[in-house]
């Protein structure tokens, strides 16, 4: 089940990245400082969340368990942050 959905996820992710990926973003919308901080939370999310998972595994030092939240929230605070640029107008 999750082997399917998680197929049919990547599927529709890569779609519609090759969809919109020429759609301009329109920065005089006011949504540009909010997309630049989304980017710069997404680079820290996946260096914290993903390079802690990493770390741990070949480390086996399980203070890197403790980096690992922070990673989470950058990504949240990034998914945040691109949906509210693309709310403002």
């Amino acid at each position: 089940t999750f082997l399917v959905l998680g197929a049919i996820f990547g599927f529709i992710g890569v779609a519609l990245g090759l969809r919109f990926a020429r759609a301009p973003i329109e920065a005089d919308r006011g949504g540009a400082p909010f997309l630049f901080a989304a980017g710069w939370l997404f680079a820290a999310g996946i260096v914290l969340f993903s390079g802690s998972l990493y770390a741990l595994a070949v480390t086996h030092n399980r203070a890197w368990g403790a980096v690992t939240p922070w990673g989470g929230t950058c990504l949240l605070l990034g998914w945040g942050m691109l949906l509210f640029a693309t709310l403002v107008k």
